[in-house]
């Protein structure tokens, strides 16, 4: 889309709605991994903006300093870590879970996470644990697919039947390593199989030294709102006598942080 006034997206009175606020969003997300330095050009291309609107709004993020360049690269600065710091600073849940994290990080000697879904991916919004490993875990804010954790896949398999149908449709499987679940039909068996027992085991799905171990986490109306999970290091003892030392600490602390969401 070229236009330089987009309608508004259903649900939204076009009087409300302000383009330039989601254009404006739309090149900070363009870059990643794969796109670290953008020209104009290619962040146009990637925005579905024409090379001179694309350059309009970084240089009003580089005069933000959001922003930096050198007259023909961009590139995001720090600043831009000031956008999930809010969240986390405003947010109650992240606060409210601190002490709960840090009782499953005790108990289990490994790291604590609450994780919640945004899209097809697993953000981690709260930590505590040790950092002995950190090869094998998260830091705060990291995004990771969802089809490759323990938290991505128990939060999946908590969604109805039709939007469980809906993701493996329209969703592609990514392989990361030689264990990760490629197969759609396996993939729909094992979210039945966590979604029956009511937690998750992933191993070596995304990193070869890695297992994740997930409880849901619901509020006093018994509503969903993330999951509470470890990761520890794979080869120090088995899958069973992990999930039996990690699993009874997370679904204890799963109840006793349901009373305060």
């Amino acid at each position: 889309m070229t236009s330089e006034s987009p309608p508004a997206p259903p649900g939204l009175d076009k009087r409300d709605w302000i383009a330039g606020l989601e254009r404006g969003v739309s090149i900070i997300e363009a870059f990643d991994d794969a796109h670290p330095r953008m020209t104009a050009s290619e962040a146009g291309q990637r925005t579905g903006m024409t090379r001179t609107a694309a350059r309009r709004y970084l240089l009003t993020l580089q005069h933000m300093g959001y922003v930096a360049g050198d007259g023909k690269l961009f590139w995001l600065t720090p600043r831009v870590l000031r956008l999930g710091q809010s969240y986390l600073e405003s947010a109650r849940l992240p606060r409210i879970v601190q002490p709960f994290l840090q009782r499953v990080a005790a108990g289990t000697h490994e790291i604590a996470y609450l994780s919640v879904m945004d899209g097809d991916e697993v953000v981690y919004i709260a930590r505590n644990g040790p950092n002995r490993s950190m090869s094998t875990g998260y830091v705060l804010g990291a995004r990771v697919p969802a089809q490759v954790t323990a938290s991505g896949m128990l939060m999946l398999a908590m969604r109805s039947d039709e939007e469980r149908s809906h993701w493996l449709a329209t969703h592609e499987l990514t392989v990361f390593t030689s264990h990760t679940i490629s197969s759609k039909e396996r993939m729909k068996l094992e979210l039945a199989r966590i979604r029956a027992q009511g937690w998750a085991l992933s191993e070596q799905q995304l990193d070869l030294n890695s297992r994740g171990i997930a409880v849901p986490l619901r509020d006093r109306h018994g509503e969903l709102v993330g999951a509470l999970n470890i990761t520890m290091p794979m080869g120090h003892e088995s899958s069973e006598d992990a999930v039996a030392r990690v699993l009874p600490v997370l679904r204890e602390t799963a109840q006793a942080m349901r009373n305060m969401i």
